[in-house]
């Protein structure tokens, strides 16, 4: 299984601590983010990490040479979506994304690498709990869903409080035939929608993973879910690394 790290933006609002260096290097409890996501990716069973850089990509290339890289090199004009199909070349196997400013644990990636689904997301079902010290970084702003079984019937922010099953952190898997979805769906769009609105964004290259996620349900593609209650957090912002170097608990 081939995992691919998103981690092209600055994360400004993390400044200081990107000011001279990628929001990945970010250290929670002694350790960088990035060597806890590799730790929970090659834990879960992936063996081979490519990492999208962009802000600061020559430092992740020094200090992980193991890495396959693939450059985004328009990433202050583009968003997670365009940047996670940098590595389109990648996707001609099974493989697992994760964004870069998140922890996670192996056993949540092990439940996605084992899923049968062609696509599935990791559903983080105590996101309540999550996000009640942030107060940088309210509810309403939250990558949420709405799961009915083994489906994912909805994953938009505007999804009201009440109603959320969960957020998806971030993390997802594709089978083959979901990475080849993927790519033709993002390609048909892209088509449609470059230098124009898409979904909430105000143009293509600036969406969301989700705006493709929740368009490609919308058209009848079904994507599975794996849970965890909890054992998840997102470093955003300089609140969230506080919270973190205590309340992180793998």
């Amino acid at each position: 299984m081939r995992a691919i790290i998103i981690g092209a933006g600055r994360g400004s609002r993390l400044m200081p601590t990107t000011e001279n260096a990628p929001k990945c290097f970010a250290e929670i409890q002694g350790k960088r983010i990035l060597d806890w996501t590799v730790e929970a990716l090659k834990g879960g069973g992936c063996t081979e990490i490519c990492f999208v850089g962009g802000y600061r990509m020559e430092a992740v290339r020094h200090d992980y040479p193991e890495f396959v890289f693939r450059a985004n090199r328009d990433w202050p004009d583009n968003n997670i979506l365009v940047s996670l199909m940098c590595a389109e070349d990648l996707m001609d196997r099974p493989f697992v994304t994760a964004y870069s400013d998140i922890l996670f644990t192996p056993q949540l990636v092990a439940g996605l690498v084992q899923a049968r689904d062609e696509i599935a997301l990791g559903v983080d079902t105590d996101w309540r709990e999550h996000y009640r010290p942030r107060t940088r970084h309210p509810p309403h702003d939250a990558e949420k869903v709405i799961t009915r079984g083994s489906r994912v019937e909805r994953v938009h922010r505007g999804i009201p409080y009440e109603d959320a099953t969960g957020e998806f952190i971030g993390v997802a898997k594709f089978g083959s035939e979901g990475a080849r979805r993927l790519r033709e769906f993002y390609h048909q769009r892209m088509a449609k929608f470059w230098d124009r609105p898409y979904r909430e964004a105000a143009l293509f290259q600036k969406a969301y993973l989700i705006h493709l996620f929740q368009d490609m349900i919308e058209h009848g593609i079904a994507f599975g879910h794996v849970d965890t209650p909890g054992k998840y957090r997102e470093i955003d912002t300089q609140e969230d690394m506080d919270l973190a170097q205590t309340l992180w608990r793998p």
